[in-house]
This record gives structure tokens, C-alpha cells and sequence, in this order.
């Protein structure tokens, strides 16, 4: 299990570090976690088939970043920025979410786990850790190319002239190695049919309204979503009571609602705890409660994807866009990418070589699903 918070509160959640109490203190023959000081960078054992890593973002930079980083250090160096404020300042948009997956993913790949499973951070920086890839690699591959054009004539003359640091081919050769490769493979990894979403939410107005846009986000970036866990439902037992009664009944009204929406995944129910669920033996027990004989790495549900189909006047684009309306949607074509726009998101969505000369001729939303018609321009009449 990693974590990909930057509070890295996972090590808080298997007890390490935390004191127990006695009346707490685990039965004999228990699923136990052993106690290291600390997590780290580095997987660590807690149980029989159990490791937990917290991945430092900072530390995975060098690695990824390389000689880019060097010189946008060097370059702020010489205009008198101090070293420690340059170091900051170098950490381009989204360079700590992509350093992070680049670690997650070399976990994944790494064939020594059956199953890797990503804590991440609350939904706002969750989404922008799982839209980066989609997002820089646009961001940059058009500053590289707009760089590239002019360091290509200017580099060699301004070289002689000039004492500022200068891209040298080793940093473009880095930038495309992160853009056309890196975060390519990224992207692919995923959307991939073993990699899944699992939203978590509590039955309250706010939380579950944030759960359906986070669900738009994800569609419409299409990473996929299997289950929304709800937390800390209130017991029967506690719902009888007079003082928590509305309480129970608002619950249970975002429960209903919020089933209806994301429909059809799933929605698992948790209930409130009469303490803080915190280490193996607490977790395990939630879990088996909350997901019952399904195994760890079972897909809940399968969610529909991105749709291509032909039609007599050219082709229509099928994506799945539930919790929108039509009037929060904006829908244009550009330079062969269809860039759609929803209240919080935007995304440039690469069209096929093929399509590059269609032109986007109606976009309309109905059941949840945006269908794009794409007729040839050049077959298309006056």
C-alpha cells in the first residue's frame, strides 16, 4: 500500500508511532502489524503479505526531472534569486504529481505485489495528481516546441553573447524523453482495464456533492471508477435516539440520492466506529465488513469508456459525462483535439490521425453521455 498524501498519514492509520493503550492493545493470533519507527520511501513489511510505502515526491525529483531542474536552477541562479528559493521556483506545475505516479508505477511494475493500492490525498489534489499527465503533457509539449523553434536559431549566436545559462541539447532531449514517453506511458497506465477509482465520501450535503463532480472529473478524463465507499453512517442503534434522529434521516437522504446519481456502481456502506479505526487488525476487521467475501483486487463494476462509431455522415465520439447539464459544458474543435470544458475541468481529447480533417459539427448530451458528430470536411457538402 503507498501513500500519495503529502500529510503522509498512512503510517497514523497502521499505528505506527502511536502509542497503544492497553485496553487496545491486539488479542494473540490477531492479523498484527509489526512497529517500525517510521514509514519511508522504501517499502516496509507490516504484515504477511503487507508492505506500505510513503513516497516523498521531493526525493523521486532528481531522478525524474534531471538535467531540466539543473538548469532552471542555474537560470534563476544568475539572475540573483538565492539557491534555496531557486531550488523551490524550479519545481514546475505538476512536477510533484507526476514524480509521484512515476513512483507508483514503479511499484506496479516491479512484479513483487499482487495488488497496489494508492491512498491518496482529499479530491482537489487527488484530481490533479490523476488529470496530470493529461494535462502537462499538452502544457509543455507546446512550450517545447515553441522553445525548441527558437533556441534552434538563437542558441548558437546568443552562446558568444550572452553570460545567461542557455538550454543545451541534453535538457530538450529530457523534456521529450518526459513528454512523449513518461507521461504518455502514464496516461496509458491509468486508464488501463487493472487500474481502478474508488471514490470515498461521507453522507453529508456537501461531501457527496463533491463526489459526484469528482465522478464527472474522472469521466471525463476516462479514468475509470468501480465503487463509492461512504463512511461513517450512523448505527441503528444510534439513529433510535432522540438527540441523533434528524441526523440519521438527513444520512440516509444523501445515501438514497447519492445511490441514484452513480448509479450503477456501487456504494458501500460504512458505519460509524465507536473508535478511530487504526491498525491491521482494526483495518482488517473494516475491511471484511465493508467488502465481505470479494477479493482485494476484484472490479466492482466496469465503467463504460470512450466510444468511436461510424455513422452515414462521418463518425460520432460517444464519453460518458454523468452530473452535468448541457448549459455547464463547453464543446470546441481545434487543430484535430476536441476540447471539452465542464464547471471544473477542461480537457484537450486527442482525436485519431484519421479524424484530423473532421469537423465537429454538433455536440448535444443526453443520459449522461456527450456524443460528438464529426463529419470529413472535405467531403462534407457547401
Amino acid at each position: 500500500m503507498a501513500s500519495a498524501d503529502a500529510a503522509h498519514s498512512l503510517g497514523d492509520v497502521f499505528g505506527i508511532g502511536l502509542s497503544k493503550r492497553g485496553s487496545e492493545a491486539e488479542p494473540p493470533g490477531s492479523e498484527t502489524c509489526d512497529a517500525p519507527h517510521r514509514l519511508g520511501s522504501e517499502p516496509t513489511t507490516l504484515a504477511p503479505g503487507l508492505d506500505a510505502v510513503e513516497i516523498d515526491p521531493r526525493a523521486e525529483l532528481d531522478r525524474h526531472w534531471g538535467t531540466i531542474r539543473t538548469y532552471l536552477v542555474s537560470l534563476m541562479r544568475h539572475q540573483g534569486i538565492e539557491e534555496v528559493v531557486a531550488d523551490e521556483l524550479a519545481l514546475l506545475p505538476g512536477a510533484e504529481e507526476i514524480t509521484t505516479l512515476l513512483a507508483v508505477r514503479s511499484l506496479a511494475e516491479r512484479g513483487d505485489y499482487d495488488l497496489v493500492v494508492v491512498d491518496c490525498a482529499p479530491t482537489g489534489s487527488a484530481l490533479r495528481l490523476l488529470t496530470a499527465p493529461d494535462v502537462i503533457r499538452r502544457a509543455l509539449r507546446w512550450a517545447l516546441r515553441l522553445q525548441r523553434g527558437m533556441a534552434a536559431v538563437a542558441t548558437p549566436l546568443a552562446r558568444g553573447l550572452v553570460a545567461v545559462p542557455l538550454p543545451g541539447q541534453e535538457v530538450f532531449r529530457d523534456a521529450e524523453e518526459l513528454i512523449y514517453s513518461r507521461l504518455g506511458e502514464l496516461r496509458a497506465w491509468l486508464t488501463a482495464e487493472e487500474t481502478h477509482i474508488r471514490l470515498v465520501a461521507t453522507p453529508e450535503r456537501l461531501a457527496t456533492e463533491e463526489a459526484l463532480r469528482a465522478h464527472t472529473d474522472l469521466a471525463l478524463f476516462e479514468l475509470p471508477c468501480d465503487a463509492v465507499i461512504v463512511n461513517r453512517l450512523l448505527p441503528a442503534s444510534a439513529a433510535g435516539e432522540p438527540f441523533f434522529r434528524e441526523w440519521a434521516r438527513s444520512q440516509s437522504d444523501h445515501l438514497e440520492a447519492l445511490r441514484a446519481a452513480v448509479a450503477p456502481l456501487p456504494v458501500l456502506e460504512a458505519p460509524l466506529r465507536e473508535d478511530e479505526v487504526i491498525g491491521c487488525e482494526a483495518l482488517a476487521r473494516h475491511g471484511r465488513e465493508l467488502f465481505g467475501d470479494e477479493p482485494p483486487d476484484a472490479v466492482l463494476c466496469e465503467s463504460p469508456g470512450l466510444r468511436f462509431e461510424a455513422t452515414a455522415a462521418g463518425v460520432s465520439v460517444h464519453m460518458p459525462l454523468p452530473h452535468v447539464s448541457a448549459a455547464d459544458l463547453d464543446v470546441v474543435m481545434v487543430d484535430g483535439e476536441v476540447l471539452v470544458r465542464t464547471p471544473g475541468r477542461r480537457r484537450a481529447l486527442p482525436l485519431p490521425r484519421h479524424l484530423a480533417a473532421f469537423d465537429l459539427v454538433r455536440a448535444r448530451l443526453a443520459e449522461g453521455t456527450l456524443r460528438l458528430d464529426l463529419v470529413n470536411a472535405q467531403e462534407k457538402g457547401p
